[in-house]
């Protein structure tokens, strides 16, 4: 799978580095005396120029060895990427390998003179700075700018992004073997959305310290912990978009930045007092300086520039976009059937049916509990769902337990450590840590055996009963709830874990929902009592999230030795983890994969080379399907692989309104299959929360329901008002699968995001874009949910202004601003507010059903809502919703112009069902004149008020070529 030699390649650097040089070496831990870089031995070609950068004094040692000699390459990949690489020239620091995220082909054509970017420099000391030739490099602000003339003066003391105190020594470039810092000046108060994952208390839009908050420390280390806030989390995703606004214009123009490094860092977003810039500074504790820039010029065009080079997003099975359920707390199978048979009861669509570790026998990977969950048993009821179009889905954790009992027989070990395939300590013993089953090790994926292993582990468990549709990846952070490779001098015979699972004794979930006030309301935790709402408090002010019970904090130090020759375990330079040191909770920085490679240089991996191990295993184990897989930890490219989560968030108001955020993030991040836990996973939700979740999460990518084990029962046939919500909701949503399915052919092809930030769409409205309470489903659906308690209104941006005509989905009312573009909704407990814009063409589902595949095989409708110019525009493309790789497929394109419907399909898919009914929004009315397809007459209505033709019946084949008039 990997190139040893190539891997092996890296590593002298770890071990070249003299040991007398190192232990000798007094860091000074201050970057003030740094004497940064000159540029000689310039050579220019035709895809761009390489250079020289030589150590421009005595090296300063801040926090590691300076390394005296770097090469920098800038080569104009194409006219909108620019990509600079400024890396050591012996090539000894670790750098991603292709083998484990493809780059894009290098340039065959010269674009040094077309390029949007142009790569400004000077030579000493060295800085570079990024402008768009069109503006030119003496007029424009730059895009990127690391001069020291550029940036305010230093030192800079006692700044506290995030409540972190940060002290600013300098800005030179530093390349040292365990810490890098780049500099650039920004805009003051300028837009920055991405650098994730992250539940950022500011929202969407970044926070780069020109308020009270102080900016934004981002940490890069991925870390097994429940949603904090301001904190770093499960996935590393180092890009950004910049999106800034020209007032003498009133025009607007975005650009990216991503860097290419998985090593552990601090990126700072920061406004020094009284300066009139803005800044960010990437701080980074190994690897290489290798980024790329994106000239966009709009949101849109730079995620897909992205997307260019990491990889578009893996195509999603139809049956992917519709409800799933879960909980981690269904004790057996008889116990996951009921939920199967009550929501068919409830009438409320159930599409995928999931179990979290209940299913394992003794917690383990690839089991099923032989009393709980017979696999036999499984077998059939998987094989019940199937018949009923609906799918199962279980959890896989990231640990398996080692063995250390002749008699105790788990295939899944014994082979992989026959292959060598687990993560190893130093010396070559294997890695021990601890989670679920007991003592545990780590699949380690640059071993060359490890993909084979994990492919036949996977074909055994579906041979063995559990007939899954598709996997949940978990925890694969990495986690572990020791510090340390803990197995030295341990009983490993011990398979008991010392925590007690939530809901058990000793551990009960007994807070109540948000705001109840047992008190003066008694103990039911209703959301009403004898029609009185309970909700007694602000949400904003009680939401401080407690520690997950799926979270375990050790707080013993670290108890582990530097190597000999190089600082592996405590990196000079301690980045802001927030378990501390970085070896806790987690993976030892010197755990060791097969080359050699410390875990302390791909940590942040991990989790997006599980994703595509596991992808690639579901395409042995199911040839011709889409894998389907939903991960945790992420990292650039996991979206060519999975979908994720946003993770374990709380049953509190404060987290339905993180949910926007967290899904524009991924749609930046090229993952837009993602989704938060419908009625929050840790702690006790409420009617009202769940009603208004549910909605939500209906008009989000991935829409699954899932809470801990103890909490109360939270499926959505639990409260009558939630039912009738969640049937509302879903049915809006099967509905619009056409729709949501041509955008994700668009994510895979071309990299353009499903769901967009109001100012995507509308990017020269300043009003937008700091909005993330409201979002864009592709170009022409808008959703205002309702992310507040005891409130029966909500207030709507109608971006666009007057040149934008906003229609209710459902009722296809005009909805007209009341103040600026500002206009107040009606917003009843189980309703969400969905508007349609005007010059759209959307085809539906005119009869959405229990399953995502009989909805498919009913009629579609198709809703035209016509501009003040007479026109609208749509596509839907159209395929089997299940190859892999994606086969026959059909195109079809809706024009209306000229009291005029044109329908023309293009491709080879034979689409079946007919369209049965035609919505035409906007237009006058025809009066007598005839409405006719292919001129042969139609049966229509006209309602006046709504400026609305309604023609039913019609029986429409979307094979071929049609004309509908009204003439």
């Amino acid at each position: 799978m990997f190139n040893l030699k190539l891997i092996s390649s890296w590593i002298p650097f770890v071990t070249s580095v003299v040991a007398s040089e190192v232990l000798a070496t007094e860091f000074s831990r201050n970057v003030s005396t740094c004497p940064g870089y000159e540029l000689q031995n310039l050579e220019e070609n035709q895809f761009g120029l390489t250079a020289k950068l030589s150590l421009a004094g005595p090296a300063c040692n801040a926090f590691g060895i300076d390394i005296s000699n770097l090469t920098i390459q800038v080569t104009y990949e194409t006219t909108s990427r620019l990509h600079v690489n400024i890396f050591d020239t012996a090539q000894k620091q670790f750098t991603i390998p292709e083998e484990v995220i493809s780059r894009p082909d290098p340039p065959t054509s010269s674009f040094v003179n077309s390029s949007d970017l142009v790569f400004n420099y000077q030579s000493s000391p060295f800085a570079f700075w990024i402008t768009r030739r069109t503006e030119g490099p003496e007029t424009s602000v730059p895009l990127f700018d690391t001069r020291m003339q550029s940036l305010p003066p230093t030192p800079i003391n006692n700044l506290t992004p995030n409540g972190t105190n940060i002290s600013l020594d300098g800005f030179p470039l530093v390349f040292e073997n365990q810490y890098l810092q780049l500099t650039s000046a920004l805009p003051f108060d300028t837009n920055i959305y991405g650098l994730g994952e992250a539940v950022a208390s500011s929202g969407f839009r970044r926070d780069v310290g020109t308020g009270k908050t102080g900016g934004t420390v981002q940490t890069m280390w991925a870390r097994n912990i429940a949603d904090p806030v301001d904190g770093n989390m499960y996935g590393s995703h180092p890009f950004y978009m910049e999106h800034r606004f020209n007032e003498s214009t009133n025009t607007s123009q975005s650009h990216g930045v991503f860097l290419m490094s998985s090593a552990g860092s601090d990126i700072l977003l920061l406004t020094p007092p009284s300066s009139n810039v803005s800044l960010i500074q990437y701080r980074t504790i190994g690897g290489v300086l290798d980024f790329y820039f994106f000239s966009g010029p709009d949101p849109k065009s730079v995620v897909e520039q992205y997307g260019e080079t990491i990889g578009t997003p893996a195509w999603v099975p139809a049956w992917g976009f519709g409800f799933h359920l879960c909980r981690w707390g269904y004790p057996d199978i008889n116990e996951t059937k009921a939920q199967v048979e009550n929501m068919r009861a409830a009438d409320i669509p159930l599409e995928v049916m999931w179990n979290d570790i209940d299913l394992y026998h003794a917690l383990r990977d690839f089991t099923s509990d032989p009393v709980s969950f017979p696999a036999e048993e499984m077998r059939s009821f998987i094989r019940e769902l199937a018949e009923n179009d609906q799918k199962y889905i279980p959890i896989l954790d990231a640990a398996l337990p080692k063995l250390t009992n002749a008699t105790d027989i788990y295939h899944p070990y014994t082979k992989g450590a026959e292959l060598d395939t687990f993560v190893k300590n130093p010396d070559g013993s294997e890695y021990i840590g601890q989670v679920w089953p007991g003592y545990t090790v780590f699949p380690d994926w640059f071993s060359n055996t490890t993909q084979d292993w994990w492919t036949e582990a996977l074909l055994n468990w579906s041979l063995s009963g559990i007939e899954f549709s598709g996997i949940w990846l978990d925890m694969n952070e990495i986690a572990s709830f020791c510090t340390g490779s803990c197995g030295t001098g341990a009983n490993l015979s011990n398979t008991t874990v010392d925590h007690i699972f939530p809901g058990n004794p000793g551990n009960p979930v007994l807070d109540y929902p948000e705001c109840y006030d047992s008190s003066v309301w008694g103990p039911s935790g209703n959301v009403s009592i004898n029609g009185t709402l309970t909700f007694g408090c602000d949400p904003a002010i009680s939401s401080s999230a407690p520690t997950s019970k799926r979270d375990f904090v050790n707080e013993e130090p670290l108890a582990v030795q530097s190597s000999e020759d190089f600082d592996v375990n405590t990196p000079p330079y301690a980045i802001h983890n927030g378990f501390g040191p970085l070896s806790n909770m987690t993976l030892a920085t010197n755990a060791t994969h097969a080359g050699g490679l410390f875990d302390l240089e791909v940590h942040n991996m991990w989790g997006m080379m599980e994703e595509k191990a596991t992808h690639l295993a579901l395409q042995q184990v199911q040839p011709g399907k889409r894998p389907f897989i939903i991960a945790r930890s992420t990292f650039p490219s996991t979206g060519k692989w999975a979908g994720h989560w946003l993770g374990d968030n709380f049953s509190r108001w404060q987290y339905i309104r993180f949910v926007i955020p967290g899904v524009l993030q991924y749609q930046m991040f090229q993952i837009p299959l993602v989704g938060a836990d419908a009625c929050g996973f840790n702690g006790n939700t409420d009617e009202e929360l769940c009603n208004r979740w549910m909605q939500l999460a209906a008009f989000t990518p991935f829409f699954r329901n899932h809470n801990e084990r103890g909490a109360i029962s939270q499926e959505p046939y639990r409260w009558d008002s939630v039912a009738e919500a969640s049937r509302t909701a879903i049915a809006t949503r099967y509905s619009l699968l056409p729709y949501w399915y041509t955008l994700f052919a668009n994510a895979s092809t071309q990299g353009t995001p499903p769901v967009r930030a109001l100012f995507f769409e509308f990017p020269d409205e300043p009003d937008l874009f700091s909005i993330d309470t409201q979002f864009l489903i592709g170009r022409d659906i808008l959703v205002t949910p309702v992310l507040s308690p005891n409130v029966s209104t909500v207030d709507a941006i109608l971006p666009g202004g007057d040149n934008v005509v906003w229609r209710d989905f459902y009722t296809h009312d005009v909805v007209s601003p009341t103040v600026g573009n500002v206009v107040t909704l009606p917003a009843p407990l189980g309703h969400i507010n969905v508007h349609v814009r005007d010059q759209s063409a959307i085809l539906l589902h005119a009869e959405p059903a229990y399953t995502i595949e009989k909805t498919r095989q009913g009629p579609f409708s198709l809703l035209c809502s016509v501009g003040s110019n007479g026109q609208a525009f749509g596509s839907a493309f159209i395929d089997d919703g299940i190859s892999d790789p994606p086969g026959d497929n059909t195109t079809i394109t809706f024009t209306v112009s000229n009291n005029t419907l044109r329908i023309n399909p293009v491709g080879a898919f034979h689409i079946a069902p007919m369209l049965q009914e035609i919505t035409v929004l906007g237009i006058p009315d025809p009066e007598n004149r005839n409405v006719s397809v292919q001129g042969r007459p139609l049966t229509w209505t006209y309602f006046g008020n709504l400026r609305k033709l309604s023609i039913t019946n019609t029986s429409i084949d979307l094979n071929e070529p049609q004309v509908i008039e009204w003439m």
